[in-house]
C-alpha cells in the first residue's frame, strides 16, 4: 500500500542519527531512498552517480569489492547487476543506525556475499590485510566529505589494499573547495602507477576519480 501511495505522493519516515543527523527514508514514486537534510545517501542520484563510474571500469574479472561508505546499499545492488550476485562484497560504515537501515528497510542481510562491517574507515585501513579487486571510497556526512579522507595517509592504506591489477572508485565531492585535496590524491595515485581519470559534474553534481593499475 505505502508503495502505490507514493505515487501520488512521498511518504517519509525520520530516524535520528548520532553521525548523520536526521535520516529519511523516503518512498517516491514506487522506490525507497536513503536520504539526510541535503543529500541523497542511496537508490536515487547516488545511484547513477556511482553507477555512471561502474561502468567506466572492466570489471570481468572482479572477485573482491570493498565499499568504505554503505549507506542504504544502492551500489551493492548496482554490483551484483555488473559483476553477479556470488562476488564477495565488504561494505563498511561508521553508523549503527544506517547499519541497521541498511539491513532491514533496504534487506542488505539477505543477501549472503555481502559481509557488513560498523566501523570508521579509517580505522578499518589501518587493520586491513587484504587485497581486493575493487574498491568503492563514498565517504560523506550530509554533503561534506571528512578531512581525513582527503589525507594522504588513508590513501596509502587504500593503495596497498588494492590488487594488482585493481581498481578505485572514489565519489570525491560536491563542493569545489576541495579540488586541491582531490587533485593531490590523482598525484598520489598516479605516483602510484596508477591510470588516473577524473570526471567532473556527474549527474550534474559530484566529482569522480577513477583509478586502474
Amino acid at each position: 500500500m505505502v508503495r502505490l501511495l507514493s505515487f501520488i505522493y512521498p511518504i517519509t519516515k525520520k530516524v535520528k542519527s548520532e553521525f548523520n543527523g536526521t535520516l529519511e527514508i523516503t518512498w517516491y514514486n514506487g522506490k525507497k531512498h536513503l536520504n539526510t537534510k541535503n543529500a541523497n545517501y542511496s537508490y536515487g542520484s547516488l545511484q547513477k552517480i556511482l553507477k555512471f563510474g561502474l561502468n567506466k571500469m572492466d570489471l570481468s574479472k572482479c572477485n573482491t569489492v570493498l565499499v568504505l561508505g554503505l549507506g542504504g546499499g544502492s551500489v551493492i545492488k548496482t554490483l551484483g547487476k555488473i559483476i553477479g550476485h556470488n562476488k564477495a562484497i565488504v561494505g563498511i560504515d561508521i553508523d549503527p543506525v544506517i547499519v541497521k537501515i541498511a539491513k532491514e528497510e533496504f534487506k542488505l542481510s539477505k543477501i549472503n556475499n555481502l559481509e557488513i562491517i560498523c566501523d570508521d574507515a579509517v580505522n578499518f585501513m589501518v587493520k586491513n590485510r587484504s587485497n581486493f579487486d575493487l574498491i568503492i571510497v563514498d565517504l560523506f556526512i550530509d554533503t561534506k566529505i571528512p578531512s581525513p579522507f582527503f589525507e594522504i595517509p588513508f590513501w596509502e592504506n587504500i593503495v596497498k589494499a588494492c590488487a594488482k591489477k585493481g581498481n578505485i572508485l572514489f565519489n570525491a565531492s560536491l563542493d569545489t573547495m576541495n579540488e586541491n585535496e582531490i587533485i593531490n590524491i590523482a598525484s598520489f595515485l598516479f605516483k602510484n602507477k596508477f591510470k588516473v581519470e577524473k570526471f567532473e559534474k556527474v549527474n550534474k553534481t559530484n566529482t569522480l576519480l577513477i583509478a586502474k593499475r
